[in-house]
């Protein structure tokens, strides 16, 4: 008899899932509760809240709740059924994508329900069997399962690293001769994790020498970078060389919901040959109306970008100076970098967290490499200075306490409880 599939599961949780007896409902899976803002609810106390993706302050702003409120009386969270193929399209749907694309410099945009599954669904259709992929290594995960989808081959290069990129075009450039297929090149506008922006015009400039398409996950840049949130190409000047844009509506938006923008026989290419859209349940009316309503706002509100970098430039530069080291962030995205196992950053995470108020994300391996934590702070519109200035200070006095080895006696307490 062939064994039960389970017994590996039984056996082997995974890297993460071996610590969900100590971290479910805490470190992981926690819940923040109340309206979302500054500072919520967490574990019954209220704390600063860096790790909600809401940029520009938008999700309980009194203008965008009235627009979200009013189309979930008058539509409902149904409509429209069905996929947008066979029953679900609707004009305020051809409206956002219209805006979207005119926003973002593009001669048409195609709407998805979600931004994970759209951007692997869209590397799907963009390539076959005998067209290459090649991909910045430390891309999101999204673009990994889309690129794992692929039958045909592809090439990694290293993170943000131009001169690795052109070595793998040119391998990339070798094989398409042999297929006869085509090469699709993916970065990021910005990098979720570490905050540094993709090289995009170095990567434009090899069109020179490489036969290539451009695909970029603009996720994190979309609202926050280049003249009035237009996005990384605009903040790089090289917007009419991307290929194909992807932006999200769940970070700088506070929505649900994403768009890819290019040529108008691209997008309608991707309309048709989409997978995750032509099967799946059109994206609901409160999330198209509300999402028409924050794009808007963005135009017409700059003080919500301005207030965001107002606040990123206050965290950052007083994390700095404190001597935190911040990596080579570029942008809002603020990931402070430690040295510690996975047992001292949980006993550190609970200290930040109940003695001092502050709630972040934290990253350890395998997500990064053995014996390095990053606390990753999301600054937003509607944070203050003193938000900034009690978070620098806790920051100080759990750094003091990883260095002396205090997190170390208290994690090995628990472990041997």
């Amino acid at each position: 008899m062939s064994r039960d599939l389970f017994e590996r599961i039984k056996g082997d949780k995974g890297p993460l899932g071996k610590w969900a007896d100590k971290a479910e409902g805490y470190y992981v899976f926690p819940k923040l509760e109340g309206p979302i803002s500054n500072r919520m609810t967490f574990n019954g106390k209220k704390v600063i809240t860096w790790s909600i993706n809401d940029y520009l302050g938008l999700a309980n702003h009194p203008e965008v709740l009235k627009v979200d409120g009013e189309s979930a009386a008058t539509d409902g969270m149904a409509y429209p059924m069905g996929a947008r193929m066979m029953s679900g399209h609707t004009t305020y749907h051809e409206q956002l994508e219209q805006e979207c694309a005119e926003f973002v410099g593009k001669e048409a945009a195609y709407l998805v329900n979600f931004g994970y599954q759209g951007m692997v669904s869209a590397i799907d259709a963009l390539v076959g069997k005998d067209d290459i992929i090649v991909y910045d290594m430390d891309t999101h995960a999204c673009i990994i399962d889309g690129v794992r989808l692929h039958s045909g081959k592809r090439f990694v290069y290293r993170h943000n690293d131009i001169e690795s990129c052109e070595k793998n075009l040119k391998r990339a450039t070798k094989m398409a001769e042999k297929t006869g297929g085509g090469i699709l090149l993916v970065s990021e506008g910005v990098f979720g994790m570490r905050g540094e922006q993709g090289r995009l015009a170095e990567i434009v400039a090899l069109k020179e020498k490489y036969n290539f398409r451009l695909l970029v996950d603009d996720a994190h840049g979309f609202g926050t970078l280049g003249e009035g949130g237009r996005g990384t190409g605009f903040e790089q000047g090289i917007q009419d060389e991307i290929d194909v844009y992807f932006a999200t509506f769940a970070k700088s938006m506070a929505g649900i919901g994403a768009f890819f923008a290019g040529d108008k026989d691209v997008v309608q290419y991707l309309q048709y040959n989409m997978r995750s859209q032509m099967f799946a349940k059109s994206l609901p009316m409160p999330m198209v109306k509300g999402a028409l309503k924050r794009l808007d706002m963005i135009r017409t509100m700059p003080e919500l970008k301005e207030n965001l970098w107002k606040i990123t430039n206050a965290l950052q530069s007083g994390l700095r100076n404190a001597g935190f080291d911040l990596g080579t962030t570029q942008t809002c995205i603020t990931p402070v970098y430690l040295k510690g196992e996975i047992p001292e950053a949980m006993a550190m995470v609970n200290d930040l967290r109940e003695n001092h108020g502050v709630f972040c994300s934290i990253v350890v391996y395998p997500v990064i490499p053995k014996g390095l934590i990053i606390l990753r702070l999301i600054p937003t519109a509607r944070h203050t200075i003193q938000d900034v200035d009690e978070t620098i200070e806790a920051f100080s006095a759990i750094r003091e306490k990883l260095e002396n080895g205090t997190y170390k006696k208290i994690a090995a307490s628990i472990m041997a409880g």
